[in-house]
């Protein structure tokens, strides 16, 4: 017999959470699925760059620009 795959679980959602996500509905005006991808892109975009603007200065290693 096959091991089953593992299926994620939902974690509750708590108070703050809820918090959070309202938040962002607001800031986003959140009212369809496009609005949610392009809060996301908004929200990693940046972080996103970062960490591979990171990962290629430790790859060459030196730092951009210098």
């Amino acid at each position: 017999m096959k091991n089953k795959k593992e299926v994620y679980k939902v974690k509750p959602l708590t108070e703050a959470k809820k918090n959070i996500i309202s938040t962002l509905i607001q800031e986003y005006d959140i009212k369809t699925a496009e609005d949610i991808q392009e809060a996301l892109k908004d929200l990693l975009g940046g972080t996103i760059k970062s960490m591979l603007e990171a990962e290629m200065d430790e790859h060459i290693g030196y730092e951009k620009y210098q």
